[in-house]
């Protein structure tokens, strides 16, 4: 199938404005592999060091021939998701000596859940929990005594810094290891309708806890599709997993034995074999197109809107919203998973999942299927369905049809002709709104601004009755310099609670929503941000702002002589007390949301 020329012409794009960074990138890549495998060149009381730890595999090891994979894990049992991964890394030296090769854990990286931090203090360290696993993933393998590395990963901020990180390791093979989500609980619908109903005060905390727990009940990742869930769409598109693996459940066989085939297939793509596919080709533009697509197509979180930015950045390549804003016009949204339908990621993998989805578009033309992938067929081999069988696992082609077309469909009956997306802009600056959830009838919201600087003071003004009006709520101040742009999740019920009154309401904010933001038109990422002059930060009590999702724009509807005289508001004073005073490094150095508000980055020149 030919590709779509929008598709095309993005690619084009990118390729263009990546040329001479992407070009330093794969000049890096050349020179760490010509240079040689480490351990030779290491010393004996360095490689002593490095083996003593490990003693049961030490005498494989000291002869130098076999692959040794460094694992790095985010493990933790604070967070569900990665709770799962607690005994990976002694089955994955097992099979890693099944296949002739030797494996290290070269390094744990924080995984902080921002289900536990939303709304709270320590939301605020969560975007740049990113650059620290990207930074930790870069000392785990800075030992630089494996030919090849394991990234076990799964939650938010967790896979973009594993790929950041390991990205600046371009030279080396690297796969992805998710731990799959946990089975469905209490349904995210019936959860959001507590939520809301906690909210108007109809139920107490002891029932809202209930719902909560009912809900988030075991190890594995969250089922709604969030910021995780669409990590692992992504890497699938990107062909950094073994095919189908992002969401078989954990505990289970299948899940087991996908992870034992990538620790053997990292064996086949080594070093020193005849298939070297280091992660640095793997990644490249078309991959970081992929990404972007399948994003779109399966309307997942506007987190990614900075953090694949900042993942391609580390390889060299620049992609930016309005490449995104191209590609939603082009690729239909073919799934309907929670927030953006009632189905959770267990029923979209059981209607097919990730593979039905890269089937279809390859299918259309509307993905790159000639990538480098990890996978031994490449891109077609991500559009069959993993299972055991006969004990046994094999991948399967899918069925026509799906298994539930309320949850997943064919190209020719798409859900909406477009993606999930749309770039705004207009004189309160740039941003990024999610429309796939969203009633078509609400992508134009024209009302009278409240401004905020803080989630509470929002709240607090809810709780008082003072929202009870068409209104578009304004929260500035949370951007990646302010406060580390926290997500404003805490949002969603009271504005869904307005929306549910018959208002019409919008939020308009410098901060982030989450993957889970829903119906509610969330106008976010506003660039520049409040501090340091962007323009949101002249809005007034009482502006007219109009979010207009079909024309693209967000403008304060201010007589532009008053709009250009206005002074800009006073920033509050930075915040200290959950270590967030730790991270003013971060936040004086970050850039902008759009190009993935990293100081690291930044400060590389990357």
């Amino acid at each position: 199938m030919t590709l779509h020329p929008e598709i095309a012409a993005v690619t084009d794009r990118i390729i263009e404005r990546s040329k001479p960074r992407r070009a330093a990138y794969l000049d890096l890549i050349r020179r760490e592999r010509e240079s040689g495998a480490d351990r030779p060149k290491l010393g004996c009381a360095n490689l002593a060091h490095a083996y003593a730890g490990t003693d049961e595999q030490r005498d494989r090891m000291k002869d130098g021939r076999a692959m040794n994979i460094g694992i790095v894990t985010s493990y933790n049992d604070m967070l569900s998701a990665h709770a799962t991964y607690y005994r990976y890394p002694e089955q994955m030296k097992v099979w890693a000596i099944e296949a002739g090769a030797t494996a290290q854990v070269a390094g744990g990286v924080p995984a902080m859940c921002d289900g536990v931090t939303q709304g709270y203090s320590g939301m605020e360290l969560s975007l740049f929990s990113r650059d620290t696993i990207a930074l930790s993933t870069g000392i785990a393998l800075s030992h630089r005594v494996f030919e090849g590395a394991a990234l076990l990963g799964i939650c938010d901020k967790i896979v973009p810094g594993l790929l950041m990180g390991a990205l600046r390791f371009g030279h080396l093979p690297m796969v992805m290891i998710p731990g799959g989500p946990m089975r469905s609980g209490l349904a995210n619908k019936d959860k959001a309708a507590v939520r809301e109903a906690y909210a108007e005060g109809e139920v107490g905390r002891p029932e809202l806890l209930e719902a909560e727990i009912a809900a988030y009940h075991s190890k594995g990742t969250c089922t709604f599709y969030g910021t995780a869930n669409s990590n692992q769409m992504m890497m699938e598109a990107m062909g950094l997993h073994m095919p189908s693996a992002a969401f078989a459940n954990p505990g289970t066989k299948l899940r087991q034995e996908l992870t034992r085939a990538a620790v053997q297939r990292l064996t086949e793509i080594g070093w020193n074999g005849n298939d070297y596919r280091p992660i640095g080709h793997v990644v490249d533009e078309k991959a970081i197109v992929n990404a972007a697509i399948v994003l779109l197509a399966t309307g997942g979180s506007t987190n990614h809107l900075i953090h694949v930015p900042a993942f391609a950045r580390a390889a060299g390549i620049v992609i930016d919203w309005e490449d995104f804003d191209r590609l939603s016009r082009a690729v239909p949204l073919l799934t309907r998973v929670y927030p953006n339908g009632s189905a959770d990621v267990n029923g979209f993998e059981d209607a097919g999942g990730p593979a039905f989805v890269i089937r279809e578009l390859l299918k259309g033309g509307l993905m790159h299927g000639d990538t480098l992938t990890i996978a031994k067929d490449g891109m077609p081999a991500y559009a069959r369905q993993s299972a055991i069988e006969e004990d046994r696992l094999i991948w399967r082609d899918l069925p026509e049809k799906s298994g539930d077309e309320t949850i997943v469909r064919t190209l020719d009956a798409p859900f909406s002709p477009e993606g999930g997306f749309r770039i705004l802009t207009g004189n309160v600056g740039r941003a990024c709104i999610k429309v796939s959830a969203v009633d078509p009838d609400r992508w134009i919201i024209e009302a009278p601004a409240r401004v905020f600087s803080t989630q509470q003071a929002v709240q607090d003004a809810f709780q008082a009755g003072e929202l009870d009006r068409d209104v578009v709520v304004v929260v500035r101040f949370q951007g990646p310099k302010a406060n580390g742009m926290p997500e404003l999740h805490k949002l969603t019920p009271p504005l869904g609670v307005l929306q549910n009154k018959g208002y019409r309401v919008a939020l308009v904010t410098d901060g982030r929503m989450s993957g889970a933001s829903g119906k509610v038109p969330a106008a976010i990422h506003v660039s520049p941000e409040a501090l340091g002059g962007g323009p949101i930060g002249l809005v007034r009590d009482g502006d007219m702002i109009r979010v207009d999702a079909e024309a693209g724009t967000i403008e304060a509807l201010v007589d532009p002589a008053e709009w250009a005289a206005r002074e800009h508001a006073e920033a509050p004073a930075a915040a200290e007390g959950t270590g967030r005073e730790l991270f003013a490094m971060m936040r004086l150095g970050a850039d902008e949301a759009e190009l993935g508000a990293s100081a690291m980055l930044a400060a590389a020149g990357l």
